[in-house]
């Protein structure tokens, strides 16, 4: 699988991972008191940090995006 995720994308896509984590278990917010909402932005988070660590996106694969130089 080739890289298809370039720095910025990945920077932001950490940043957001981290952000989701943080209002799933940390914030306090009664949005996240449900399961849903808590569970949910926590898989999105832990993907979002996969996919920047990994630097392979398959939404990227599918539809042909390539936001890194390489």
């Amino acid at each position: 699988m080739t890289a298809n995720v370039g720095t910025l994308d990945r920077t932001l896509r950490t940043i957001l991972g981290l952000v989701l984590l943080y209002l799933a278990f940390a914030s306090g917010l009664p949005l996240f008191d449900g399961a849903l909402f808590k569970y949910g932005a926590a898989a999105i988070g832990i993907v979002m940090l996969v996919v920047a660590t990994v630097r392979v996106c398959p939404l990227y694969s599918i539809f042909g995006i390539k936001t890194c130089r390489v």
